[in-house]
């Protein structure tokens, strides 16, 4: 029996998701990759196929042949929703197309019917404005994973084959940084992906590496409190869970080679400390993992870039990542470390 397709999402149709969804389609050989089928209108993706001068045959298909499809043509699970839109020009009106993709994508991994949820970006600005009332995409799939009214915590870490990162706060003002961040947020976080890592990447003592907050980690409080006060007692507690945490270290020495071979993956305690070293290293093939929720989800690292959408010259570099991690994660645990 063949393997279970990914659910692709659509994203918003005016960002750059679709025409990266042809265009992986399109690659699919040279890339290797796994069958996926896309949650989109089929129409609109022909469309697009059409005036970017690409061969892409659509089908439209239930999830039990789509996997039969993939080889000659592009799965398309029909939306009932008008996604239409165009390129570079986001339009409240197609949110709920953008939400009934993800509905119907997380659905099918729910029912066993796809083996994986792959989201394409979406622009929060635009959701909102059509009154979308969660904070954002991850927020949203921890809504829909709700077990009899309890919601999954879900963790964002991103990936590539050389590192793995966990901001331990995420779209945060550096300003606030610094109260947000408490011991029971930074031990509640490294749990979630110690628990993940021996689950879903078959690591089974995960190393842990946590960044400090301040230059040099505080330099033993010389330069700011929060890393003896805050930082080290949770490390502390990890411990004392059996977890291997270790740190914490100054941010500006963890992440060349030599550092990255000594841990499976780095909880940076803001936004950029985490982002830019994966951006440095992977800027093309990372992905975005959530943790912690009852389904394997990935995501391209990169947004909608409306700036570019339509001209058919975004990279699908990410976005094959994020299918080809999907589909190894689905197969069982995999073993990666960091190098």
């Amino acid at each position: 029996m063949p393997p279970l397709p990914l659910a692709l999402t659509q994203g918003d149709p005016a960002g750059i998701g679709p025409e990266l969804a042809l265009r992986a389609w399109l690659e699919r050989r040279e890339r290797k990759l796994p069958a996926f089928a896309c949650v989109a209108s089929p129409d609109d993706l022909a469309g697009l196929a059409k005036r970017l001068g690409w061969h892409v045959p659509v089908r439209v298909c239930g999830w039990d042949d789509a996997g039969e499809a993939f080889p000659e043509a592009l799965p398309v699970i029909a939306l009932t929703a008008t996604a239409t839109a165009e390129p570079g020009r986001p339009n409240p009106a197609t949110a709920p197309a953008t939400i009934a993709s993800i509905d119907m994508a997380v659905a099918a991994v729910r029912t066993g019917e796809a083996a994986a949820v792959v989201t394409n970006p979406i622009a929060k600005s635009v959701l909102y404005q059509a009154g979308f009332r969660h904070p954002g995409h991850t927020e949203y799939l921890a809504h829909l994973s709700a077990d009899g009214g309890s919601e999954p915590r879900p963790v964002m870490m991103l990936w590539c084959e050389e590192l793995a990162v966990v901001p331990v706060t995420i779209h945060e003002p550096l300003r606030r940084v610094a109260e947000l961040l408490t011991t029971e947020l930074i031990v509640d976080t490294a749990r979630i992906v110690a628990a993940e890592l021996k689950a879903r990447f078959g690591i089974a003592a995960p190393r842990l590496a946590f960044s400090g907050l301040n230059p040099h980690a505080g330099e033993n409080g010389a330069m700011g409190s929060e890393d003896m006060a805050v930082i080290a007692p949770a490390i502390a507690a990890l411990q004392g869970e059996g977890i291997d945490a270790r740190g914490p270290y100054p941010a500006d020495t963890m992440f060349h080679a030599r550092a990255r071979a000594g841990y499976d993956v780095a909880l940076a305690m803001y936004h950029d400390q985490a982002l830019i070293p994966i951006k440095t290293i992977a800027f093309d093939e990372g992905v975005n993992v959530t943790l912690g929720l009852p389904f394997i989800r990935t995501s391209p690292d990169h947004g909608t870039a409306f700036d570019i959408a339509g001209k058919g010259i975004a990279r699908p570099d990410s976005l094959c990542a994020a299918l080809k991690l999907a589909a190894r994660m689905a197969e069982g645990p995999m073993q990666v470390t960091a190098s």
